[in-house]
């Protein structure tokens, strides 16, 4: 993958999860209508504070991408808040799914960027 390429997708992955994680403690953006199922489990998930730990994760991946720190390491604790938020909009809430799939293929494109530095654990 081209250098210039990889600092742009890896910039851009990290404002995205920095603003959807900051969004999780500071609600400025609005939250969309969801269905009865959908709004249970959000809701369920939203007491069991596991959305807080979500939003940690999403700041602290988002600032690890944009200035490059741990990086490679964060994009792939990121990796299960991807696929999660893609099964969650595939099953419970399909007209969200555009977001979710954004954030899953930048994720992919990221860890590909940082194939090399994943070729020890992958040996």
């Amino acid at each position: 993958m081209n250098a210039k390429v990889f600092i742009i997708l890896r910039i851009v992955l990290g404002i995205f999860v920095l603003v959807f994680g900051l969004n999780k403690f500071l609600n400025f953006m609005p939250m969309p209508e969801l269905s009865a199922e959908a709004a249970a489990y959000f809701g369920a998930l939203t007491s069991a504070k596991t959305m807080t730990l979500v939003g940690v994760v999403e700041i602290v991946a988002g600032l690890a991408l944009i200035f490059n720190k741990y990086g490679a390491l964060l994009a792939l604790i990121l990796m299960s808040v991807s696929v999660n938020a893609v099964l969650f909009h595939a099953v419970l809430d399909p007209a969200g799914i555009a977001g979710a799939a954004v954030l899953l293929i930048l994720n992919i494109a990221v860890l590909y960027g940082y194939k090399n530095k994943y070729k020890d654990l992958l040996a």
